[in-house]
């Protein structure tokens, strides 16, 4: 043996590796087991246990051709390779694999290959075969199910081919699905971000404790826990499941609605943008949310993007907090776009209560997945506008803007006098 070689196995057994590392919920289960399903908080430990999942897998010769699957191409760059607790982070210099993002490949020195995929090109799965899988953020994909079933069909070579999907829970039919298959051929683990506490910042776990301690979001994001629907929310996931589609037909009209913040620092609201589009029948389809924290030309910039990008005939904006100046704002960054003031003269819940009628008859199907977006909908209550402190729903507000403009004059004062 080299005394490079030698080298780098001494280092790698002072380090430990990743099973010394990790916790005992972190390692794979014992079994005879298909799937892992590893559902948990933020900062549990998913990249880290996927990733270490992976590479011991091509160091042990188990698997060969392994499917990398992310919300986005960008996700499984960004972290099931290259992140923090990425693959190519956690490898240990002896084997440590090559990677080339033109090809969306990494190769080990043993030859074993791992390809990665976004949940937004479902039919790229369809013709690969595979050995092992690894599903991040299953939840937040964009197809879930045509992505899913894609990854299933090619996962058919070797004497025990698996998967295992890390996720923060979402109630999605799929997660549901998986869930009911635990205890058959698929293990669930559990786990709360603040299992992790010796490796987070303890500001950031302060933070999330003061601001989302025993709130909804809190519950879902932090403890992993898996919620129904809100009793009293406007919008039941049920719904958006049963009426999300992949393909868009031709658009009569397309708008660009913002609900803008009027501060622009850590705990400021969310600026809601999202982009809508009405066909000849009358459905609505909900094509975008650019929603985020943007300082005021950030998100005039975001929006006359879409704009562009999407062929809009309107932005929209709402103009209580920022008056005149969200116009300015718009016009500054392109004084050519076609712009419309909305002002809010009744409570958040009055002006919702139609656009969530058209929900559940089902005229409004949204296109993909919008995570953030339907948590916010679905945490959405009847009562929001007698106090909720802590808790703003631009995203909503930005939707319900987007979706009234399609509605016509109505008039709020029933959920079911709508005249689109």
């Amino acid at each position: 043996m080299s005394s490079s070689i030698a080298s780098a196995l001494a280092a790698t057994l002072a380090d430990g590796g990743w099973r010394a590392k990790a916790r005992p919920t972190q390692l794979p289960p014992d079994g005879d087991w298909l799937g892992w399903l590893a559902m948990a908080g933020r900062g549990w430990g998913k990249t880290f246990t996927g990733a270490g999942w992976v590479g011991e897998l091509v160091e042990t010769g188990t698997a060969g051709r392994i499917a990398l699957v992310a919300p986005t191409a960008a996700d499984a760059r960004d972290t099931m390779v290259e992140g923090q607790s990425g693959l190519l982070r956690m490898a240990p210099s002896w084997n440590r694999p090559i990677y080339e993002p033109s090809k969306r490949r990494l190769t080990w020195p043993n030859g074993a290959i791992a390809t990665t995929f976004s949940s937004e090109e479902a039919d790229r799965l369809r013709g690969p075969e595979h050995d092992a899988a690894w599903a991040d953020e299953l939840a937040a994909w964009n197809e879930p199910q045509s992505a899913w079933d894609m990854l299933q069909f090619g996962l058919r070579i070797g004497k025990r081919p698996r998967w295992l999907a890390t996720t923060t829970p979402r109630p999605i039919k799929l997660i549901k699905e998986l869930l009911a298959r635990e205890g058959k051929d698929v293990v669930v683990t559990r786990g709360s971000t603040f299992e992790n506490e010796a490796n987070l910042a303890a500001t950031f776990l302060a933070a999330v404790r003061a601001r989302y301690d025993g709130t909804r979001l809190g519950r879902q994001e932090l403890n992993a826990e898996m919620l129904t629907d809100m009793p009293g929310a406007l919008w039941q996931l049920d719904w958006l499941d049963r009426d999300r589609v992949t393909e868009v037909p031709d658009l009569r009209r397309i708008v660009v609605a913002i609900d803008p913040a009027v501060s622009n620092n850590e705990g400021s609201d969310e600026t809601g943008i999202i982009v809508a589009g009405i066909s000849a029948d009358k459905h609505i389809y909900v094509l975008d949310d650019l929603s985020g924290r943007y300082a005021p030309h950030e998100w005039a910039t975001k929006a006359i993007g879409a704009y562009r990008a999407h062929k809009a005939d309107r932005i929209i904006a709402e103009v209580n907090n920022g008056g005149a100046m969200v116009e300015a704002t718009i016009r500054a960054v392109n004084p050519m776009v076609s712009f419309k003031a909305v002002h809010a003269s009744r409570g958040k819940v009055v002006r919702a209560e139609p656009i969530a009628a058209l929900y559940e008859q089902r005229k409004v199907h949204h296109v993909g997945v919008f995570s953030t977006l339907e948590d916010q909908m679905c945490a959405f209550t009847s009562d929001f506008d007698r106090g909720r402190a802590g808790y703003s729903p631009d995203r909503v507000d930005a939707l319900v803007w987007a979706l009234t403009e399609f509605s016509g004059p109505v008039r709020f004062t029933s959920c079911t006098e709508l005249l689109i």
